[in-house]
């Protein structure tokens, strides 16, 4: 244990009480004392700090006090062989540490902590009274206290804090680091936010960077006019930016597999564990039947068959629902604002139209939104990862309607070039400079707004007399600030889901339109260098540091990205089909005949790529089967040893009768 240094214990976990208007004499009746005891007694270093209306109880863990819990928790984690195995305190030097030095990653810390929280549990023989102001409330034998103080609204949040000193290197090496445009300390993002939101920079900015050949080609295309060989650019413009799209999905899969290896985890994991408290294997619908049914395989395979047939036919039948609403409901309300947009002539009736429109579609995207969670509820998806994924693809549906319908309706069906352009531009400059603006204007309003119902609420209490309030403590100024939800879902969601839904509904807005204005991939890219460090000082400086939530890849993201470029290679075919025939230049017939074979060839290209360039690089690859290879020579080894001895200790004993 001597080898083990001693990890800096920085305050992570903070408890919101309310102020308490009549100091109670008995500490050991008093539940906030009580719980601060308790506190100490699992080994938390606590701290206390009054604010102007709440009392915060910062919390710390030292790093045996988590070793511990993620003994009890039977965690698994990487050794020296290269083998998960359950931890134990006792053999800490035996594992791996994080890419910082730190024996436990920012999701594993965090479980921890929630399992030492809501652990605590009254192993007395009888029931505590415990009394807040005039409140008294019996904690009774067997009752966890933390979830007995919020029930009683006496804990009014358990939320992480930011640690200033490594939040203070990242804005400085991070979010205001402006020189090197995608560049970005992924292995300190991870330490810090954990997998998830570091998976998504390290995507956003493997995205951006790939963003700056398409932009150039775009924009050489529109600087230079070349005349007659316009018509035969377009093609090529066309069939580079697909092989692009192609390129990057199936690079950007390799890239993912070299960081979950450079983390040290193993993929698939079990994707509930840092959300929430995490679901264990243990008590899964799976394993609690193969309990049941001990060793009658005949029932259990019935049971087995049963359930997953039945969850696949629950999915499908939600997804049917999704589906038919989208097309019964929502489009003849998106082709309604289309049509009417276009017969408008006055621009101030469009611009009023367009406003009642995007009220409309916040609305219908709520709803959609809780009928979706609604519907996953009775789906037989495994963890929260998979719930989620399934919320993603119905809600994306909708976005997907209401963010292309018009645009198809100005391409396809009136073949209006000119409206589509204006409508691209619009979209891409207008609508994301408005979405970059609100994204970091609202966490910043609701904060005001917040601060201000505090001075407010004081003053009522103290009277009008009391001078300007002011917010001494940064643990109250975090509990004030917003958190990082999703606009829909928060129940499977996190902020994610908007960041991603941004990104994606451009990749698809820049692709299946490419050859209707190629100069939007230079708005794309200058848009996402903004993105990735207004979303960094976002998540630094506006929001409270986000709940952890494990997870190794971008999950239903990835599907709807190759979606986009199958629909791409179709969208931008017909394009160029139009176009030639508006044009004149050629016959249709052997140009459609060309654009026909083209679409079916990069079709087949898209699907075959994956073939000739694997997912998982080689290093990753050798270092996998390096690590198998050593573990089951040591398992081998031991298993070895056990038998001798058992055969000695077994001849020992028969010459001994």
């Amino acid at each position: 244990m001597n080898a083990v240094e001693e990890e800096q214990t920085a305050f992570e976990i903070g408890v919101v009480v309310p102020k308490r208007n009549v100091k109670e004499e008995d500490k050991t009746s008093d539940c906030v004392e009580v719980l601060v005891e308790e506190f100490r007694n699992l080994g938390l270093v606590v701290e206390r700090v009054h604010g102007v209306v709440d009392e915060f109880i910062k919390l710390a863990a030292p790093l045996e006090t988590l070793g511990r819990a993620a003994a009890e928790l039977q965690i698994k984690k990487r050794t020296a062989i290269g083998m998960d195995l359950q931890f134990e305190w006792e053999e800490v030097d035996a594992f791996v540490r994080q890419p910082d030095g730190s024996v436990f990653s920012w999701c594993e810390r965090f479980r921890c902590y929630r399992h030492l929280l809501y652990g605590i549990i009254n192993k007395s023989r009888s029931s505590v009274t415990l009394r807040f102001d005039d409140k008294e409330f019996c904690w009774e034998v067997g009752e966890y206290l933390l979830q007995k103080l919020e029930s009683e609204r006496i804990v009014k949040e358990v939320f992480p804090l930011h640690d200033e000193i490594k939040r203070k290197k990242l804005l400085h090496t991070w979010a205001l680091h402006w020189w090197d445009f995608t560049n970005q300390p992924i292995d300190e993002i991870y330490a810090y936010f954990g997998a998830k939101i570091a998976i998504y920079f390290a995507f956003l900015g493997m995205y951006t960077r790939w963003l700056l050949f398409p932009a150039a080609f775009g924009l050489i295309m529109h600087m230079f006019d070349f005349g007659s060989l316009q018509l035969l650019v377009l093609p090529i413009f066309f069939i580079c930016i697909i092989l692009w799209a192609i390129m990057f999905s199936q690079f950007w899969k390799r890239k993912n597999s070299a960081l979950l290896a450079r983390w040290q985890i193993s993929n698939p994991v079990r994707a509930d564990l840092g959300y929430g408290q995490g679901v264990e294997w243990s008590s899964s619908p799976s394993v609690e039947l193969a309990k049941k049914w001990g060793t009658d395989k005949t029932k259990e395979k019935e049971m087995f068959q049963r359930i997953e047939w039945f969850g696949r036919l629950m999915r499908f039948r939600n997804d049917a629902i999704i589906i038919f609403s989208i097309i019964c409901l929502q489009l003849p309300f998106e082709l309604a604002y289309a049509h009417i947009y276009e017969v408008i002539e006055s621009d101030i009736m469009k611009v009023g139209l367009t406003t009642i429109y995007l009220f409309a579609i916040q609305f219908l995207t709520q709803i959609g939104g809780k009928i979706s969670v609604k519907l996953i509820k009775y789906e037989n998806n495994e963890n929260t990862e998979k719930r989620a994924d399934s919320l993603v693809y119905k809600v994306f549906g909708l976005y997907f309607m209401q963010s292309y319908i018009g645009v198809f309706y100005h391409a396809l069906l009136h073949r209006n070039f000119s409206t589509l352009r204006k409508v691209l531009i619009q979209r891409l400059l207008v609508s994301q400079v408005l979405e970059n603006l609100l994204e970091n204007t609202l966490p910043y309003l609701k904060y005001s707004y917040k601060k201000y119902r505090v001075r407010s609420k004081k003053k009522r209490e103290k009277g009008s007399s009391i001078g300007k309030i002011q917010f001494a403590s940064r643990v109250e100024k975090e509990y004030l600030k917003p958190s990082y939800s999703a606009s829909i879902g928060m129940e499977l969601e996190d902020g994610l889901f908007d960041d991603f839904l941004e990104v994606a509904l451009q990749f698809g807005m820049i692709m299946m339109f490419a050859c209707a204005f190629p100069l939007a991939f230079a708005f794309a890219t200058l848009n996402n260098i903004t993105e990735i460090r207004a979303d960094a000082l976002k998540l630094l400086a506006m929001l409270r540091r986000p709940t952890p939530r494990f997870s190794t890849t971008i999950g239903a993201w990835l599907n709807i990205f190759q979606f986009l470029i199958v629909m791409s290679i179709c969208t931008n075919c017909a394009l160029l089909v139009w176009l030639y025939d508006e044009e004149g230049k050629w016959k249709i017939e052997p140009g459609l005949a060309a654009i026909l074979v083209m679409e079916h060839v990069l079709l087949l290209i898209k699907f075959g790529f994956s073939r000739f360039v694997p997912e998982e690089p080689a290093w990753v690859e050798a270092n996998r089967v390096k690590n198998a290879t050593n573990a089951v020579n040591m398992c081998s080894k031991q298993l070895l040893k056990s038998i001798s001895g058992a055969r000695t200790t077994f001849g020992d004993v028969k010459k001994s009768q």
